[in-house]
């Protein structure tokens, strides 16, 4: 090239851009993948009953039931076996223990705190994640206190903060209002600090939306509301930038995961709060996502297996760090 100035050389042949070349390839298609989807990333929720043994099936969520302590322990384990770091608890209580009150929410010796205390003994490793709201315990099945036929958003707050407590001393590694009662992320913060328990996190159902997929949970639960509706409380499924003052509220009172519920409709949201904080984003895949992919992919209208894994990774790729789902056990497997 001695004597070749660079003016001498002709321009560099492009040619049409031919983004097919990073796609021929499976190692290609996994070297420049965008979005990684791994058992990681992960949360089983899980259904426990008042009984030793026992598993009774969930008639609209195919492969959920309502464990026994010792399925309890089982599933847990296989999520554990599997990579997945963590399992959240809903309880199936027993109608003769609810009240207006929901007081059976903060008994130490209830069924959540024993299943924490079993769950740290036999599988001590995996995060136990617990759920902060009226409704399993409440006779009038709405997640707050409810007084002449209203919820009343103060008189919820103790209430709320002496059941994270009761489930921090059993062992919570994080607790997850889902009330969407106002104040409540700061009403825990300091009822745990005061325990004792600056090291129990809140994962703060931020953006819980008054969605139609919630239908199989609370049939799971036997939670729906006695009389009216959950809106007065719940999003509105209109409103997206209400996301955000919601975010701004419980990061400013001490939460440490933002959670948004449902995942699939609402990935524009999931997609706000990641912009708008570096704090792990959670989304729930809620029991009305699962039970339509698992409906469909029983009547071979869809490839159940592949839908749950795109649906996973849509969730993930919106931004969200963590993702509840009924399916992790399969997307675990499947993902290896």
């Amino acid at each position: 090239m001695s004597g070749v100035s660079p003016g001498d050389l002709p321009p560099p042949a492009v040619g049409p851009e031919r983004p097919r070349r990073l796609r021929r390839r499976e190692a290609l298609r996994r070297l420049v993948r965008e979005t990684r989807l791994a058992p990681a990333n992960l949360v089983l929720p899980l259904f426990v009953r008042d009984a030793e043994e026992g598993a009774e099936p969930i008639a609209s969520m195919p492969g959920c039931a309502r464990l026994g302590l010792g399925p309890l322990v089982e599933a847990a384990r296989e999520a554990w076996s599997l990579g997945i770091p963590a399992v959240a608890l809903f309880p199936v209580v027993d109608p003769g223990l609810k009240d207006p009150t929901g007081r059976e929410g903060a008994n130490p010796a209830g069924l959540i705190p024993r299943a924490l205390a079993r769950l740290r003994a036999e599988v001590p490793d995996l995060l136990r994640i617990t759920d902060v709201a009226l409704d399993p315990y409440s006779s009038d099945g709405h997640d707050g206190l409810v007084v002449d036929g209203e919820v009343r958003n103060d008189e919820t707050l103790p209430l709320l903060a002496r059941m994270a407590v009761a489930q921090a001393r059993a062992g919570a590694d994080l607790v997850a209002p889902s009330d969407m009662m106002d104040g409540r992320v700061g009403a825990l913060r300091r009822a745990l600090d005061a325990d004792g328990h600056t090291d129990v996190g809140i994962l703060a159902y931020t953006a819980k939306y008054a969605s139609a997929f919630y239908g199989p949970f609370r049939e799971a639960l036997d939670s729906a509301p006695r009389h009216g509706d959950k809106q007065t409380y719940q999003m509105d499924p209109a409103n997206r930038r209400e996301a955000r003052r919601e975010a701004r509220l419980d990061l400013a009172e001490g939460a440490d995961i933002l959670m948004v519920k449902p995942a699939l409709p609402y990935l524009d949201v999931i997609s706000d709060l990641r912009a708008a904080t570096d704090r792990p984003i959670a989304a729930y895949q809620v029991s009305g996502e699962y039970a339509m992919l698992k409906a469909a992919g029983r009547l071979g209208w869809l490839d159940e297996a592949r839908a749950l894994t795109e649906c996973a990774l849509a969730i993930r790729r919106a931004g969200a760090d963590l993702i509840f789902t009924y399916a992790a056990r399969d997307l675990a497997r499947a993902l290896g």
